[in-house]
């Protein structure tokens, strides 16, 4: 088949507007609500700085993404992705080995930057492609058996990895990202039944074997009253700022309840963006996340490659379940278990995670047409 000869500007003129919109907006947004509220954060001003960096970064770093063949980089380095995403999951644990933080060891400190690098994150999307592509290799057959166990094997070992690290929260981000693919892929859905019956089972057992305060931490996520003072604190703080807000909000320098939420700049910062701007403010965001989700998905419907088709599902599933699980926490209607909200919550390795998704979709889109008289069923 000849190749389509296509230009650099001819790639970045066919890169979904959509996408580049909603994405920078609510980047954009996000560094409006940093800076409203800077006064009341620790270091605020320089909390700014890094996510305009971060946001500006990952914009270039979209580009550029967008500008590579995503198919003949998946099918050169699909092995790589996978040996340097458990990898970076080891070096996370052997750099923490006897950290203080009794719960969580997510993070690596690296000299000269000035924020924390998370390799969960950034391995969110290196996960999406060779788990992916793995299911696309056995789809024909996915409900044998042993594909499913080497499937399973292949998402275990990064889950189990991550699991390690005490993420809790991030380990439930790539269990439902895990299941949207293996469903999207057709798998039986008496699987989804064994798996969830296993649970059934296997929770009495599990909550018998955890400590009091881990069984106190998952009570006060649904109901923090149980522990006003302590676990409940934060998420009942966040609530509060949420209905300080109303419906039209305190103004960008305005409001005080905010200031109340332990991490309100980081995972509760929509609780700011929602005592500032109210309704309209979090309506905005809601929306402008649906739009994105929604084109994702639609991308999604018209790839060239089955394989492709399965990672835009994958990264819209990343953004539905992160969405979802921070705005409930921050409700205090979730447990908190530490998720960024996408495009919003300040962390460089989450802002750069979410643009190089994009950059990723971006490719699929630039790169959908590569040969005359080509055409795969999906």
């Amino acid at each position: 088949m000849k190749e389509y000869s296509t230009s650099l500007k001819e790639k970045l003129l066919k890169m979904d507007l959509t996408v580049i919109i909603t994405s920078v907006t609510m980047a954009l947004l996000s560094i409006l609500v940093l800076w409203g509220g800077s006064a009341s954060f620790s270091g605020g001003s320089q909390k700014v700085m890094v996510q305009c960096v971060a946001a500006l970064l990952g914009v270039v770093l979209m580009v550029v993404i967008a500008s590579l063949d995503y198919d003949e980089i998946c099918s050169r380095f699909e092995i790589a992705f996978f040996a340097v995403s458990v990898a970076l999951l080891v070096l996370v644990l052997v750099v923490n080995i006897g950290s203080t933080n009794e719960t969580n060891h997510n993070w690596i400190k690296i000299p000269g930057i000035p924020f924390n690098i998370q390799p969960a994150e950034f391995v969110k999307i290196t996960f999406i492609i060779t788990f992916s592509r793995h299911v696309d290799r056995v789809r024909d057959e996915i409900n044998k058996i042993k594909n499913v166990a080497l499937l399973m094997l292949h998402a275990g070992i990064i889950i189990g990895l991550v699991m390690m690290t005490g993420d809790l929260g991030t380990v439930l981000i790539y269990v439902f990202v895990t299941a949207v693919i293996l469903f999207t892929a057709g798998l039986s859905l008496w699987y989804f039944a064994a798996a969830v019956l296993v649970i059934v089972i296997a929770a009495p057992l599990l909550w018998d074997k955890m400590a009091e305060y881990q069984r106190l931490r998952i009570m006060a996520g649904f109901n923090p009253n149980i522990d006003p003072e302590e676990y409940g604190y934060q998420a009942i703080m966040s609530r509060k700022a949420i209905i300080a807000g109303g419906f039209r909000g305190a103004g960008l320098t305005g409001g005080t309840q905010f200031a109340k939420v332990p991490a309100a700049h980081s995972d509760f910062l929509f609780c700011v963006l929602a005592e500032k701007f109210g309704f309209f403010g979090t309506f905005a965001y809601m929306l402008l996340m649906t739009v994105l989700v929604i084109r994702t998905l639609m991308i999604a419907r018209r790839t060239r490659k089955h394989y492709a088709s399965l990672i835009c599902v994958g990264i819209a599933a990343v953004l539905i379940a992160q969405t979802l699980e921070n705005i409930g926490m921050c409700l205090a209607i979730l447990p908190v278990v530490g998720i960024t909200l996408p495009f919003f919550s300040y962390g460089g390795s989450s802002m750069l995670t979410m643009f190089i998704c994009m950059g990723v979709i971006q490719s699929i889109c630039t790169h959908n047409k590569k040969y005359y008289f080509e055409r795969e069923a999906l």
